[in-house]
């Protein structure tokens, strides 16, 4: 039986959230005052252009604030780490066989960009990212376009994210969702929707070998 597994990319795959935050705070730094982390956390979800839209109280900024966000983004894209133990994964998952798929909110040339960088992009059957649909997390669009494209159903697929957004997706396909907190306090009427809540990737890479590699 074809099986397989659907990545969330930033912060599942690849260790990027510091930098995203520094990215979103240069963007927005001459137009409002400076926020915590956990204020910009609380604000990240869908592609950049709408996060910003909702942030900036004059719709004129916007334009500046994105040129200023990418500019940083391409000088600093390379600063993004892999998690310990995720290129093995991804080796080990291919090599056995499964479907691997990525559906990420970021943009597709900087996806492409970060995918090559980490030696990855080969193993990878298909990917959806932020500028290729209309809709974004957490309306299953994207997760379902991934699935067609791998040719799995549902309940052979296992997706992995770090944000409620990942299991809202998953659960309105019923799709078995992992969820990686990084230790962040949770929902827990959405907790409840995932598959399984883990603190880290690395337990979240051990998991997914015991459910699609050693059963």
């Amino acid at each position: 039986m074809k099986r397989g597994v659907v990545f969330d990319l930033d912060g599942t795959l690849l260790d990027s959230m510091p930098l995203v935050l520094r990215m979103f705070d240069h963007a927005v730094s001459p137009f409002v005052l400076p926020m915590s982390d956990d204020q910009w956390r609380s604000r990240l979800g869908g592609p950049p252009q709408r996060i910003l839209e909702r942030l900036l109280k004059d719709p004129s900024h916007v334009s500046e604030a994105m040129t200023r966000l990418y500019e940083y983004q391409g000088l600093n894209l390379s600063r993004i780490l892999a998690f310990e133990g995720m290129k093995v994964l991804v080796e080990d998952l291919a090599v056995a066989g499964l479907a691997i798929g990525v559906w990420t909110g970021r943009d597709r040339a900087s996806t492409e960009a970060l995918m090559d960088d980490h030696g990855i992009r080969g193993k990878i059957t298909a990917f959806v990212c932020g500028d290729d649909l209309e809709t974004h997390k957490p309306d299953p669009g994207g997760l379902s376009a991934v699935l067609q494209s791998l040719e799995l159903e549902a309940k052979d697929v296992l997706f992995v994210g770090d944000s409620d957004v990942d299991v809202l997706a998953g659960a309105a396909l019923a799709v078995k969702t992992l969820w990686i907190t990084h230790g962040l306090e949770i929902d827990p009427s959405i907790a409840a929707q995932a598959w399984r809540v883990v603190n880290t990737p690395a337990e979240a890479y051990s998991m997914i070998r015991g459910e699609l590699m050693d059963s």
